[in-house]
């Protein structure tokens, strides 16, 4: 049987190796951000998620640029409270911490009385995608895969099926979630010349877990000043908005990803 694409390929010594989806552009033999925050997802899920609670945080550090070695996960449970529980992950290269990660999660319950404001966000998917995908859009072009014509200055979108994190594993819709919300980034950062950003960590906020495969994550803030830069996305599944993204991020020109220059297209991550 043909095994799926994936990022990693557990090792069995516990390590995971990662495979050649799991590798940036933003140098030779780096790892991109999906697959170390999805790692750290779907390990934190696996080990610490319950029934009853709703992972609805996780944040993660990326320290430094995570390489296509054997990589391990080191996990701990931080709080285990009747209505909130937290816990972290290391990810780790050798005796190097490249990532750590905290997941927040909370009991599920019954909303309280009344009625609040609540935002509006509209998300139109692109037409007869199917498999998993990468796919962007603008507000100057609409959906297309190819990455040099989204480089303008209108808002952007991603829409996103990831592939499987570790080799034989479905990711969960919260893993999925994660993955695709890394998207932020590109989403906010993607300039006339491409991106000149590398985000340096990333927030995903959820209020419940999505519903299809597919996610959408479109842009809503950038604001830059002196090469530093964060950016906000709202996250949609097939029944509309149900989380934020937001990621700070670090000018780096020296390794800017230009698409029209390369020749790329934007259908694996960054």
């Amino acid at each position: 049987m043909v095994q799926a694409p994936a990022h990693f390929i557990p090792d069995g010594s516990g390590a995971f190796e990662p495979t050649q989806f799991a590798l940036s552009r933003w140098g030779e033999g780096t790892l991109n951000g999906p697959a170390i925050v999805g790692l750290a997802a779907a390990v934190l899920e696996g080990e610490f998620g319950l029934p009853d609670f709703m992972p609805a945080r996780l944040t993660a550090d990326l320290f430094k640029a995570a390489r296509r070695v054997p990589t391990v996960v080191r996990t701990r449970l931080v709080r285990d409270g009747r209505r909130i529980r937290n816990t972290e992950c290391d990810i780790l290269q050798g005796e190097a911490v490249v990532a750590r990660a905290t997941m927040v999660q909370y009991r599920q319950s019954s909303p309280p009385p009344g009625e609040e404001w609540v935002g509006q966000a509209d998300f139109t998917p692109p037409a007869g995608i199917t498999g998993a995908v990468y796919f962007v859009g603008s507000d100057d072009v609409g959906w297309d895969s190819a990455g040099e014509v989204h480089q303008n200055i209108s808002r952007k979108r991603v829409y996103h099926r990831t592939i499987d994190i570790v080799a034989g594993e479905e990711p969960s819709p919260f893993v999925r979630t994660v993955v695709a919300a890394e998207a932020t980034s590109l989403v906010t950062n993607l300039g006339t010349r491409g991106i000149g950003y590398i985000n340096g960590d990333l927030t995903v906020a959820l209020s419940r877990l999505p519903v299809g495969d597919y996610i959408g994550v479109q842009a809503d803030s950038h604001w830059c000043a002196g090469g530093i830069a964060n950016g906000t996305a709202t996250i949609f599944d097939d029944i509309g908005p149900f989380g934020t993204g937001m990621v700070t991020a670090i000018a780096n020109p020296a390794a800017q990803i230009n698409f029209g220059r390369q020749g790329d297209v934007p259908t694996l991550q960054v």
